[in-house]
């Protein structure tokens, strides 16, 4: 873990030193999230479907190579359905993914890179459909959440993008079951 800390920092660094020769642009960005969590790598639950928004800044390493950082705060976690109800774990994170992008056309980029998390926030219910039955409880998580992120999309010369990206989590949420995140993200982003 510290090691991915390192990474962040130093490339965080670097990304502020080449802001300064380079073409760099920062900008507001948000969408869609269908997050999921896989137990012991075979099984994978129901998606949650919420959000995430944040801040990126980038920098043009090339003509077609950007490093971007980001900071985001995205709602993950995963919804089970039965007969009995809907069972909702809500985890939420402050993100801080590290991308590499690389754009083999001007409009078109694909981007992989770490992230490291933050839970900020947790919490498991029960809509039994039924207010009676209906729970709440709040459970700790691993404090901190990493995971690499593969994407793609298209950015116009306005400055708007539009793109896709899944986090494959590699940090277990508990200790019981090796429980990990799986989140596709939809985003738009626009440079300020």
């Amino acid at each position: 873990m510290k090691t991915i800390f390192k990474i962040l920092f130093i490339a965080t660094i670097a990304f502020s030193s080449n802001a300064q020769t380079l073409k760099s642009n920062t900008g507001l960005k948000g969408g869609y999230n269908l997050a999921a969590v896989s137990f012991d790598g075979e099984t994978e639950t129901g998606q949650r479907h919420s959000f995430h928004i944040g801040f990126y800044g980038e920098s043009f390493l090339s003509e077609s190579v950007v490093l971007q950082v980001e900071l985001l705060y995205s709602q993950q976690g995963y919804e089970l359905k039965d007969n009995s109800g809907t069972f909702t774990q809500k985890l939420d994170y402050i993100n801080l993914p590290l991308m590499l992008k690389i754009y083999p056309d001007e409009a078109f980029f694909l981007e992989a890179g770490p992230q490291v998390g933050l839970a900020v926030s947790h919490k498991e219910e029960f809509d039994s459909n039924f207010g009676l039955f209906d729970t709440s409880q709040e459970f700790d998580p691993e404090s901190f959440d990493w995971g690499i992120n593969f994407g793609a999309g298209f950015k116009t010369e306005s400055g708007i993008t539009l793109g896709a990206r899944y986090h494959l989590g590699k940090g277990s949420i508990y200790d019981e079951g090796n429980p990990k995140n799986r989140v596709w993200q939809f985003y738009i982003g626009f440079d300020f």
